[in-house]
């Protein structure tokens, strides 16, 4: 049995001219005339024939980035919003909590709000009585109680509108990413109060940005992009294709930003950026520089532990026996995570000339999740520039670990007997 059915659901908004008001969604439907009133350019889709179907007591995470109609679909669920075209039936009763402070009056107290909400999701007051005690300690609010909601931080805002939520008692909990606003300790909390519903047979639908809990959680996920259902399935699965995909574009830009930043440094008026971030006498130039992977194609994001190339490409306007090549790597706080030179690692200059190639090759790129700038430089021995480039150049690093700090060492954890844990790394 499904505990909800969304059957070819989309979502139809307007968009509004400046010079012109058009009429609404509503009265050109009920003037028969819809196509005429709304053509491409004056509305767009928020969701497009959408389909999924999620069984009684499972739990169902929906992942997409900002603006693929996860919110959307959500409020949809609920009875928030109406589908423009399709239909959603459910089987139960609905808790949401998908907007921070949705549903609450800011100038009245809290304890207000409490039976305020609870009545508007079915309660009776001698109910929501009988629960208020459990709700506010839940909330951590027994001293914040009686104060006007307005009063209150974002965190308050949040533990309060979930307290409320669970302890009515729902078949369906629908949660959007406004879980992100509490703190570590509440965030473990609301998850073994979740865990708490998934072992009585409730149903959950999560909205969430966090792919570990989509994964470690969820029984099934539906990607969403621009309205329309991507992949469906496996949670691991779905979350797999979603990043492939996010990589996929940020490749795409960098790459763009490269070609484009290629064609300003061949070119004789480069533009102030690159003034600013490249200086030196000349007399050996870098006309160009790649990032590879190890099949030797350009590649701009990185998993922790690829193997990852720099090619710099160089023009000598004369003969030169005293020379040195160098790269740096920094994080987007400005410290080095590494930088070394061909004179550091006892490469003697003899002589260069004309136009070459030098490449400098990362065997195992340990770095940790990040977005990370490059530094190439060509010098002398006494440090004199001959062309130096400053933070021009930026990959990314992706890992599915979060760890801190710069960079991710080869390691190992040993217990003894008597400590026992299990491993889900390769899970």
């Amino acid at each position: 049995m499904n505990a909800i059915d969304v059957d070819n659901v989309s979502k139809l908004y307007k968009k509004f001219a400046h010079k012109r008001q058009f009429q609404t969604l509503k009265s050109a439907i009920l003037k028969g005339n819809f196509f005429e009133s709304v053509n491409p350019q004056e509305a767009f889709y928020a969701l497009k024939n959408v389909n999924c179907a999620i069984p009684q007591g499972r739990m169902f995470g929906i992942i997409g980035s900002n603006g693929s109609g996860k919110s959307t679909l959500l409020k949809l669920i609920a009875g928030i919003s109406k589908p423009t075209f399709g239909k959603i039936t459910s089987q139960g009763k609905i808790s949401a909590l998908i907007e921070l402070g949705a549903g609450f009056h800011p100038e009245i107290s809290g304890r207000e709000n409490i039976f305020i909400n609870g009545i508007m999701l079915g309660l009776t007051r001698k109910s929501i009585a009988d629960k208020f005690d459990e709700i506010v300690k839940f909330a951590e609010l027994e001293d914040f109680i009686d104060q006007p909601v307005k009063t209150y931080s974002s965190g308050m805002f949040m533990r309060l509108g979930f307290a409320v939520a669970v302890n009515v008692n729902p078949d369906i909990l629908l949660v959007d990413e406004v879980l992100a606003v509490g703190d570590e300790a509440f965030a473990h909390k609301c998850l073994d109060k979740i865990n708490d519903f998934r072992k009585r047979n409730k149903t959950i639908v999560l909205v969430t940005h966090a792919m570990g809990m989509v994964k470690e959680l969820c029984d099934s996920a539906m990607w969403l992009k621009k309205g329309e259902v991507m992949k469906i399935g496996d949670p691991r699965m779905v979350c797999g294709a979603y990043l492939m995909d996010v990589e996929s574009k940020e490749e795409t830009e960098l790459q763009a930003e490269y070609q484009k930043l290629a064609v300003e440094m061949a070119s004789e008026q480069q533009d102030t950026r690159i003034q600013q971030s490249r200086w030196g006498g000349g007399e050996i130039q870098i006309t160009k520089v790649q990032l590879l992977d190890e099949n030797d194609q350009e590649k701009y994001v990185y998993t922790t532990g690829d193997r990852m190339q720099v090619k710099m490409f160089i023009r000598i306007r004369k003969s030169i026996d005293d020379f040195v090549f160098g790269v740096g790597i920094f994080n987007t706080e400005g410290i080095c995570c590494y930088g070394t030179n061909t004179y550091i690692e006892e490469f003697h200059p003899v002589e260069c000339n004309g136009t070459g190639e030098v490449t400098f090759s990362i065997d195992r790129l340990n770095l940790i999740e990040g977005t990370y700038f490059l530094d190439v430089a060509a010098h002398r021995r006494d440090d004199y520039p001959y062309d130096y480039h400053r933070h021009l150049y930026t990959f990314k690093v992706r890992s599915q670990i979060k760890d801190v700090g710069i960079f991710r060492p080869a390691h190992r954890w040993e217990f003894s007997p008597n400590i026992k844990l299990r491993s889900t790394a390769s899970s």
